[in-house]
């Protein structure tokens, strides 16, 4: 009997103790998710997309720069552009990649920004070889990707009101990058609008389906420069915010000249990891050039404010 009591006491202690065990394991796990948490918000943000105009944030960040100057950069990745514009707005982040039609109707609608890198960013419209078209005009009936109230909204406007199609073009809102590029090459849309690495991908097709995809209209020959980094005006007004970004420009700006000195290949590996994309369209991308931090010209915002 005593045996038995002896047993039964010692099972008691035991559960007891796990018990504890087990509580004090839950109290730490929410104060280690707490410090993780309030490390998080104290880091310098910026929602990125799986674009080249972000390769300087990328390798910025795989070697390093960052580290080496105190300053704790974070990368959100999203796939749509409005997406990063949601984290911006609602405080999620400090800064976004984005476009200034984008940013001005932000600014419009109450969240006032800083302009503080002007990217090398444009936009092609590629067409479907199964289309048939070779110029805008000929889009008639057809239908064409886009993101709403963006870049390539109004690059869109710009290109169909001068090539002037006989029939209705439509304007169909697929904002994430990656569906847009796998519905071009599923067949599935007969135009949309790319940056890099994406337009390269959408131009050549893929490994198992080759294509010569044309391009209808470039940004670049419509007198538009509207990429840019943008950051909340009102985060940068708190005095370690400015410091942080004031770093980030510093590493911003070292990765520009590795990446200009070496040439946007010598980064596959970066660009494989971040942008998603395989060898043959890292092969396939154009010369590429990153200046080095500063605000777009007055001009580009002027038009971009234009409806």
């Amino acid at each position: 009997m005593r045996k038995i009591l002896a047993f039964f006491f010692l099972a008691t202690l035991f559960l007891v103790a796990c018990g504890k065990s087990e509580d004090e394991m839950k109290r730490m796990s929410k104060m280690e998710k707490a410090r993780k948490d309030s490390i998080y918000r104290a880091a310098f943000k910026i929602a990125v997309m799986p674009t080249m105009d972000c390769l300087p944030l990328f390798y910025a960040k795989e070697k390093g720069y960052f580290d080496s100057l105190g300053v704790d950069v974070r990368l959100p990745m999203y796939y749509a552009q409005m997406d990063c514009d949601t984290a911006l707005t609602g405080g999620a982040v400090e800064g976004a990649i984005t476009d200034l039609v984008r940013g001005e109707r932000l600014a419009k609608k109450g969240t006032p920004l800083n302009y503080e890198i002007a990217t090398n960013t444009y936009w092609q419209l590629v067409a479907n070889h199964r289309a048939r078209v070779r110029t805008v005009a000929q889009l008639s009936d057809k239908i064409i990707a886009i993101t709403r109230l963006s870049a390539t909204d109004r690059l869109a406007a710009m290109a169909i009101d001068s090539a002037k199609p006989k029939e209705e073009v439509y304007r169909v809102q697929i904002n994430s990058v990656k569906v847009r590029l796998d519905m071009i090459h599923n067949n599935l849309l007969d135009a949309a609008f790319f940056t890099e690495p994406q337009a390269t991908a959408a131009r050549i097709g893929t490994a198992q389906a080759p294509a010569k995809n044309p391009v209808l209209a470039d940004s670049r020959k419509m007198g538009v420069t509207w990429g840019v980094f943008a950051f909340r005006t009102k985060a940068m007004e708190e005095k370690n915010r400015r410091e942080q970004l004031e770093k980030l420009l510093k590493a911003y700006n070292r990765a520009c000249d590795s990446i200009n000195k070496n040439g946007v290949r010598h980064y596959a590996d970066i660009i494989k990891k971040y942008c998603q994309v395989d060898d043959r369209v890292i092969q396939s991308l154009p010369s590429l050039k990153y200046p080095k931090a500063q605000p777009p010209k007055t001009a580009d915002i002027i038009k971009a404010k234009q409806e």
